[in-house]
């Protein structure tokens, strides 16, 4: 659909053992492995961000309503000079359900300290200023964010959703998707044979098997199920250039519980 975006990482990454590229899980459509959502408005804040091109909108990223007015997603979903807009309450690109709430945007935040030439430094957050309040509803909610920098203890169970690829270099899917991926502690996801210093403090790791996320899921949320309520932990951000679900290189994402204030900020 659109093309992939590979990035170098910068010298920081010089270990003993060579490190795979990131690279950014936008254009295209699915999570690999997972499943299908079956049922319309289990997850009420997954938005699709789409992009204006010849032929009418694309879906490009996912991304989290935060506030009526707001919503989170991937700096590097929202760095290149295009018209966006944002649907909410979708679940098929190919029916129309009676759910969808279009809206225009009208203002785009990027952290910054962003760096498109350089994913492992972080910082890879935005948020996006919808033209007209979403109508809050069963399909379309806010999505609950963590407490300031609260993390998540190894193996805790997540989903990420989106409508990423279904493998790498596979087809596209038009239904949103889930897969089961539980966290992968710093500890652990920062040793030579897992991702090695290309992962900072201020992300988070989940998955590192058969499923992933992949192009089309960036700025999704990681959802994780905290004291009985779903928590969106994670901004979708990169994954190895070796491929998706490539074997210990686990789903990297912005961890959101290192952004409350810079979110709240960016939002006055």
């Amino acid at each position: 659909m659109l093309r992939l975006v590979l990035l170098t990482v910068l010298a920081s990454l010089a270990l003993a053992v060579p490190r795979p590229e990131p690279r950014y899980m936008e254009n295209v459509e699915r999570v690999v492995g997972g499943e299908e959502v079956n049922a319309r408005g289990a997850w009420p804040w997954q938005i699709s961000l789409q992009w204006k091109s010849d032929s009418g909108y694309r879906h490009t990223c996912g991304g989290t309503l935060v506030t009526r007015d707001w919503v989170m997603t991937a700096a590097h979903c929202v760095d290149s000079d295009r018209v966006w807009r944002v649907v909410l309450g979708e679940h098929s690109f190919n029916t129309n359900e009676g759910t969808e709430q279009i809206r225009e945007v009208s203002k785009v935040v990027i952290h910054s300290k962003w760096d498109p030439t350089n994913v492992a430094a972080g910082f890879d957050i935005a948020m996006i200023q919808l033209s007209k309040p979403a109508t809050l509803n069963p399909y379309v909610l806010l999505g609950a964010l963590p407490e300031p920098d609260e993390v998540l203890l190894h193996e805790h169970p997540c989903y990420l959703t989106g409508w990423g690829l279904t493998e790498t270099g596979g087809s596209i899917s038009n239904t949103l998707k889930q897969a089961l991926l539980p966290v992968v502690d710093h500890a652990t996801c920062t040793t030579d044979d897992w991702w090695g210093s290309t992962v900072q403090e201020s992300m988070v790791c989940a998955g590192g098997g058969a499923d992933s996320g992949c192009n089309g899921d960036s700025g999704g949320p990681l959802n994780c199920r905290v004291e009985g309520k779903y928590v969106v932990h994670g901004i979708a951000s990169f994954v190895s250039s070796m491929g998706c679900n490539a074997p210990q290189k686990p789903t990297v994402f912005t961890r959101v519980s290192s952004y409350i204030d810079w979110m709240a900020e960016a939002m006055a």
